[in-house]
């Protein structure tokens, strides 16, 4: 990467599944879009047709490779799969709603909540390792197309550990940004790091965006510090 050169990053959460909507955790399960999603997927696609994008990329979770398709054909970029975009490995937590996870789980749902950095479920992710595993793949992505407008189709999570490094917020911080589906966020990379240029942009939707707290702790945090 050239002194200096600056990559334009648009990080785009996958449209809403099921799962989103009954609160369940997908994690690296592959759950597809629901109708809503199929049909953000279109709209983010109709947005962001004309930016000038010139590498797309996306998890190869089907939630988020089917949210990538629609833009592929808008702007006639075939897509790159990329394992390193996945959502966070949530082991025993997969497949489990919030409050089976407080039932069945509760010391470790507690250290879940709390985001302790150093905690990952059974036969899951650390969130450290996560968060090192997110920023590693999209800072390589960005170093590898210099100068240009790179699209990610990622999830929450992943967007959520983005957000942290472009803000300089602490892991174990409260979340009080919006991750929601099929929401567009802008980015900047340069040789000194992520920052924020805009971020939770869903005017391109018509109504309601469904946001999953992937973290669990924003929905006990007090009212009007998230949405």
């Amino acid at each position: 990467m050239s002194h200096g050169a600056v990559t334009r990053i648009l990080a785009i959460r996958h449209g809403e599944t099921a799962w989103n909507v009954d609160t369940r955790i997908q994690g690296q399960l592959d759950v597809p879009l629901n109708d809503k999603g199929r049909w953000q997927a279109t709209r983010v696609a109709a947005a962001l047709a004309d930016e000038g994008i010139t590498a797309l990329y996306s998890s190869d979770l089907q939630r988020a490779w089917q949210t990538a398709q629609p833009l592929a054909g808008a702007t006639g970029l075939m897509p790159r799969p990329e394992r390193g975009l996945r959502e966070r490995a949530f082991g025993v937590f997969e497949g489990l709603t919030w409050a089976e996870i407080e039932r069945d789980h509760p010391e470790a749902s507690e250290r879940w909540r709390k985001r302790d950095a150093s905690f990952g479920p059974e036969g899951g992710e650390r969130l450290a390792e996560f968060y090192e595993r997110c920023v590693a793949c999209v800072t390589a992505l960005a170093q590898r197309h210099a100068g240009e407008l790179l699209a990610l189709v990622a999830h929450g999570g992943v967007l959520d550990c983005l957000y942290r490094a472009a803000a300089r917020v602490e892991l174990n911080a409260p979340r009080t940004w919006q991750l929601g589906n099929g929401s567009i966020n802008r980015l900047l990379y340069t040789p000194q790091g992520l920052s924020l240029v805009g971020w939770a942009d869903t005017g391109h939707l018509d109504g309601a965006v469904h946001d999953e707290f992937s973290d669990a702790l924003a929905r006990r945090a007090p009212p009007g510090s998230a949405s």
